[in-house]
């Protein structure tokens, strides 16, 4: 007999061996049902595999996030045997799960065209209602190579040149389809109701621009038609808040290829909406005790080789370039001109903790695949601060810091939040002692503030375990901002020490922290959380005067030199152009207020003001126009 322990803590004896499956059926037929795979201490596995000693056994569903990525990770395998009958001559390349959906890449000469899509989907469906099952085979790494081999898939032989020898490789069926494959899979292709593919692009094998440009397609599925139809009906209201689409409208930014991808250009609005985010976010750090520094824009190399960069970030790092024989890089993170800033003077435990705070610009490589917008940039402004302090203010600042991130977050109009802890990942610095005594530090700060948090297992920085706190959106979509990160690693590395009570050198603390994350990315989000409808302190444009003829141009010139004396960033439509035209203009470029002018208004000294998706807000003289104005601000 074996005992098998369930998330909520109860122990169920069998048998061995025992399936998920038979115990999913013990506890109810629903969840038997909706079962597509489970984790047996910790190891993701078949809803078939056998259990055969006492275990821990989560069952997933596809209300569960790994539930999720198997379901999907199996219609990419539906996809990619749809697309193999319908196009043989087509070669596998890989197609994992996503964040929302799957995709496959394809070595094919011509692009999938729409019909191909719907040809590949209608196939995917017939395959789905015939339950195919997905069958596991354990293999060596020459009976792999051997398999694949003869079916001339040779992605699939260059994946495998890449797995150790002795090592167990596992490959999936579902009736004439085989993919070399992990797992774990659905238990049949009958699962599978709802499928939709969604776009096609072109992706560069392995992400490197040097080998072979594949054929990507996109897709998502659902067990019922219902969510599908849902999510599709989520799609649409996303494609009108892309923060790309507004930024075009609404004249704030481009991307130029001239310039290059992923460098941003701002543009005279976007440039003002910006201006007034880092004038509040000042405004605020200075309240907080904060100084703020300026630092460059490259350093040389023995900078970067004390942080640790080039041993754990090379990657995204640009290349070296030779001044005066020496070897500089353009700076991927601040924190190394921080600490430089510190170490210039000898500092004591009575200045401490010290709070360094500087807007500054890195720039980081990214794969032009992975490029989005003001999402995922080459160049960008991190809000970045490090604060240096002794072991004993650690757990205050973290606690002050939580607290500052989210109520900065609120100010902006953010209402829910999604907050992780990410811990120690396999590629690091430091001791283990080191990294559970700052885990401890942060969940403590979590526990004690009473915020609900979920735990990114190996997540954290190279250099130390973090607090990351996503904005939930209006459509429920995450957008990563502030992170909270602990090092104790490059104070190590650079020598940092402060004079203690005792009089001897001490080794201070230090957190890296980003309360909006990058400019570009929180403007973006911004921008997608409120449609573009910036609220009125942020708006770039607050008021538009429209005068009804041109008669009332002078007294519209009149109006706008008042409002800009009180502060107000106003605009003058002089077009020759009806009001209704004008109205129109200002609402699609989702101006806040509008003042309408007209003969009666002019004779009366007053404003007609009209709010932007709200409508007419009635006749007034300026002084309540603008009494309306502030209240709103």
């Amino acid at each position: 007999m074996i005992k098998i322990t369930l998330p909520d803590g109860s122990i169920r004896e069998y048998s061995a061996p025992v399936t998920a499956l038979k115990i999913a059926e013990d506890i109810s037929p629903k969840l038997a049902e909706e079962a597509i795979c489970a984790e047996v201490n910790n190891k993701m596995v078949d809803i078939n595999y056998p259990i055969d000693t006492d275990a821990t056994v989560v069952i997933h569903t596809f209300h569960t996030e790994k539930g999720k990525e198997v379901y999907w990770h199996s219609t990419a395998h539906l996809m990619a045997q749809a697309v193999k009958q319908l196009f043989p001559e087509v070669k596998i390349a890989i197609g994992p799960a996503i964040e929302q959906g799957f995709y496959y890449d394809f070595d094919r000469d011509e692009p999938f065209t729409e019909e191909d899509l719907q040809k590949i989907e209608a196939k995917m469906q017939e395959l789905s209602t015939q339950a195919l099952p997905y069958y596991r085979t354990e293999l060596s790494k020459e009976e792999a190579i051997k398999l694949f081999s003869e079916m001339n898939e040779t992605y699939k032989l260059e994946l495998l040149e890449d797995i150790p020898e002795g090592e167990i490789i596992s490959s999936y069926r579902q009736g004439d389809f085989i993919d070399l494959c992990r797992g774990p899979h659905l238990p049949d292709t009958g699962k599978i109701k709802a499928i939709k593919l969604l776009r096609t692009s072109g992706a560069y094998w392995r992400g490197d621009e040097k080998n072979k440009m594949l054929k990507r397609i996109y897709g998502i599925s659902f067990p019922t038609e219902k969510e599908l139809t849902d999510y599709l009906h989520f799609l649409e209201e996303a494609s009108k808040r892309d923060h790309r689409k507004l930024g075009k409208d609404l004249e704030l930014f481009s991307i130029s290829d001239e310039v290059g991808p992923g460098l941003v250009l701002w543009h005279p609005k976007g440039a003002m909406v910006r201006h007034l985010i880092e004038t509040y976010w000042k405004e605020q750090h200075l309240k907080k005790g904060y100084q703020l520094v300026y630092t460059p824009h490259l350093g040389r190399a023995n900078l970067w080789e004390t942080s640790g960069h080039l041993d754990f970030y090379k990657e995204n790092m640009y290349s070296k370039m030779d001044i005066e024989g020496q070897d500089y890089y353009i700076k991927p993170m601040n924190c190394p001109f921080h600490i430089s800033i510190y170490n210039s003077s000898l500092h004591s435990y009575r200045e401490l903790p010290i709070r360094l705070a500087e807007l500054g610009t890195v720039y980081r490589y990214e794969r032009s695949g992975v490029l989005h917008g003001l999402m995922r940039v080459r160049g960008f402004t991190q809000d970045d601060a490090h604060i240096i302090c002794t072991p004993e203010q650690m757990d205050m600042e973290v606690d002050k810091l939580i607290v500052f991130s989210l109520d900065m977050l609120k100010a902006f109009g953010f209402k829910e939040f999604l907050i992780y802890l990410a811990t120690k990942p396999d590629d690091c610095v430091g001791e283990k002692e080191d990294w559970d005594k700052a885990t401890a530090s942060l969940a403590n700060s979590l526990q004690k503030l009473g915020l609900e948090y979920k735990v990114d297992e190996g997540g954290g920085a190279f250099y130390g375990p973090k607090i990351d706190i996503k904005i939930k959106d209006a459509l429920g979509r995450a957008w990563q901002c502030t992170t909270i990160q602990f090092d104790f690693n490059e104070p190590e590395r650079f020598d940092m020490t402060y004079i203690g009570a005792d009089n001897s050198a001490h080794r201070p603390y230090m957190i890296h922290r980003a309360v909006l994350g990058s400019v570009e990315r929180f403007f973006a989000t911004l921008l997608e959380y409120h449609s573009g409808n910036l609220p009125l302190w942020l708006a770039p444009v607050q008021i538009m005067l429209i005068p009804i003829t041109d008669a009332q141009l002078n007294y519209a010139r009149k109006i706008e030199e008042q409002l800009l004396e009180q502060g107000f960033r106003c605009e003058l439509d002089s077009r020759s152009e009806k009001m209704g035209y004008k109205i129109r203009s200002a609402e699609k470029n989702k101006i806040p207020f509008m003042c309408i002018l007209g003969k009666n208004e002019e004779n009366n000294n007053q404003v007609t003001l009209r709010q932007h998706t709200v409508g007419d807000l009635g006749a007034m003289n300026l002084e309540a126009a603008i009494a309306i104005l502030r209240k709103e601000l």
